[in-house]
């Protein structure tokens, strides 16, 4: 299913301030609209980010609130104090009124994240930012479809060059819609991060996790015969079961469904025609009735 429309990030900075704080540093839209937008923050001493267009950094989201939170230089360091608002303002995941800010803080607003940069260095680290944003999902932190899709296409053809096996898994949460349209978005965010947090405890180093569409997942195995692929499909499937999630302190239950996928030398060994072996296998999962593991035959 498509994802939702994510905010709109506007920055709004006017001329630098008498006060302006003395170092290099900015913030850098990691998830949500505009992404990869630098909005520097050297020579303003106080910033609002909200969704009032007063704000010198707009974001168009009524997850966030009209005046949600606000950057400043206190002569010394970087600081964020949240403005009373209504879902609360986040820094590293920990919810936070106000905080000290380090250079590689994330800084989470309503569905919109920001990176937190400062220093010396901050050019290195805009560009590793950048970097990242081409491979991994800003949200969940797995990899991004299409840095799986070149993994994919590469594995297929060290499998087949070296005859060595490979595994596929594909798995999306079952009944996510009603995730959304009951608890809202940013309660399908948090199924999301902590999912993908369950899931990369459980992987290995040389797997390849990747967040491919809004709640669907997939997980390349390299060096894994067919039984160990849905073993471990299995163990999975198990431990996001047991997890309780946290949404605002309460805690919630999600299911997954999975369709694996094995390499045959046999078969058609171009990727699109890998992926739906294993999506064919993950349809037969739910049409069993989900929360299950499906193998293609």
């Amino acid at each position: 299913m498509p994802e939702p429309l994510r905010p709109t990030v506007v920055d709004r900075l006017g001329p630098p301030s008498s006060t302006a704080a003395p170092e290099d540093a900015c913030v850098i839209v990691i998830y949500g609209a505009g992404l990869g937008r630098r909005i520097p923050l050297e020579g303003h001493d106080t910033l609002v980010i909200g969704r009032d267009h007063d704000c010198e950094i707009l974001v168009d989201d009524d997850t966030v609130s009209r005046r949600h939170v606000k950057l400043f230089f206190d002569g010394k360091k970087y600081r964020v104090r949240d403005l009373e608002s209504t879902n609360g303002t986040f820094v590293n995941d920990v919810l936070r009124d106000e905080h000290v800010l380090c250079d590689g803080d994330q800084l989470r607003i309503g569905r919109a994240i920001f990176k937190f940069l400062h220093g010396s260095h901050i050019e290195a680290g805009y560009h590793e930012v950048i970097y990242q944003l081409m491979t991994n999902d800003g949200l969940t932190g797995a990899f991004n479809r299409r840095h799986f899709e070149q993994q994919l296409a590469s594995e297929l053809a060290r499998a087949a060059r070296y005859e060595r096996q490979l595994g596929l898994i594909l798995f999306d949460i079952d009944h996510f819609k009603k995730v959304n349209d009951t608890l809202g978005h940013l309660a399908g965010d948090e199924v999301l991060r902590q999912l993908a947090a369950t899931v990369s405890t459980v992987v290995r180093k040389e797997d390849v996790f990747a967040r491919i569409g809004g709640e669907e997942f997939a997980l390349l195995v390299p060096e894994a015969t067919l039984a160990g692929v849905g073993t471990l499909a299995e163990r999975l499937r198990v431990q996001i079961e047991l997890r309780e999630i946290l949404v605002d302190g309460a805690p919630i239950r999600v299911t997954c469904s999975f369709g694996v996928a094995q390499l045959s030398p046999t078969r058609d060994l171009r990727p699109r025609a890998f992926y739906e072996q294993a999506d064919r296998a993950l349809y037969a999962a739910k049409h069993a009735g989900r929360n299950c593991v499906s193998t293609a035959p």
